[in-house]
């Protein structure tokens, strides 16, 4: 596939996991190993997939890591939602985050489709 950096899903998806780790700085000590590490992985999870997905062989392994990347972007959402209704998280910067993990789901959904479906 080539060089992932390259990809707009990831550069979107490199921006998000940045701002995630500013956001969950100022999160309650109790949540460090909690809330705000899960929301750290689940980011981290997304463009590493994605890097991953790229370096493998052949488009059944890149559609794989795709899908990884895909659940785990719908991880983060779920997870900024109760962030938000925890107040943790203030109402603007999740309304550009829900945005931006709504994008890069609908960005990773057209580019899994790109690949033929390939059954075992």
């Amino acid at each position: 596939m080539g060089d992932y950096r390259q990809l707009a899903v990831w550069q979107r998806a490199h921006g998000v996991a940045l701002t995630i780790y500013r956001s969950t700085e100022s999160f309650p000590i109790r949540e460090r190993y909690g809330l705000a590490a899960q929301m750290r992985r689940a980011a981290v999870s997304v463009i590493s997939n994605i890097a991953e997905g790229c370096g493998r062989q052949g488009d059944r392994e890149l559609t794989r890591f795709l899908r990884i990347a895909r659940g785990s972007i719908q991880e983060l959402e779920c997870q900024l939602m109760l962030s938000r209704d925890l107040g943790y998280v203030k109402q603007e910067i999740w309304s550009d985050l829900d945005r931006s993990t709504g994008e890069i789901s609908r960005m990773l959904n057209r580019l899994i489709r790109t690949f033929p479906a390939r059954h075992p």
